[in-house]
């Protein structure tokens, strides 16, 4: 489990601990909740939308909501502290435990770790490389070929089932011309 799913399990707890005390409705949709990094890291280590996606279907201020969110997420021994930025973005500040936590569970996880399943059930086709046979190969190839295996290979570690197709681009006028 990555820093980013335990900490979204975390504000999925604490959107739970206040549906069961009747400050949000019950069966809101939170799909749309993120946890990342805030685009300025002064901010603190991590950042979430939850007030900002639900207060609409909740008919709540996000920034009411934020503030209840907030006092459930300062509770967490992990965190430093939590503050609400602009409309209803609840911003958090790591413990320096927190962070020797995570980097512990790097050496345990191995090569898995960072994997998730975020992309399961998806398809996506890469294609990459497909240089022209009548003209001469160059660098711009490479970095085609480097860019595009790059990408496949981490879209398979989030889950995704990668197709990569390299086309051989040997069809039309140009070819026939050299047959």
């Amino acid at each position: 489990m990555t820093l980013y799913t335990r900490f979204a399990a975390h504000i999925d707890a604490a959107l739970d601990t206040l549906t069961e005390a009747g400050t949000l409705p019950a069966g809101l949709d939170r799909k749309n909740v993120t946890v990342e990094p805030p685009r300025d890291t002064s901010h603190g280590d991590l950042a979430t939308n939850a007030a900002m996606v639900l207060a609409k279907p909740a008919k709540t201020n996000p920034r009411v909501l934020a503030d209840a969110l907030v006092v459930e997420l300062s509770k967490l021994e992990d965190v430093a502290s939590a503050s609400v930025a602009g409309p209803g973005f609840i911003n958090l500040k790591l413990t320096d435990d927190a962070w020797r936590a995570e980097l512990a569970a790097i050496p345990e996880a191995g090569a898995d770790y960072g994997r998730s399943k975020q992309g399961d059930g998806i398809t996506v086709n890469i294609e990459y490389v497909s240089a022209n046979p009548t003209g001469p190969m160059h660098m711009g190839h490479c970095r085609g070929a480097v860019v595009g295996d790059a990408l496949a290979s981490l879209l398979e570690f989030a889950g995704h089932k990668v197709i990569r197709e390299y086309y051989v681009n040997d069809a039309g006028g140009q070819v026939d011309v050299l047959a």
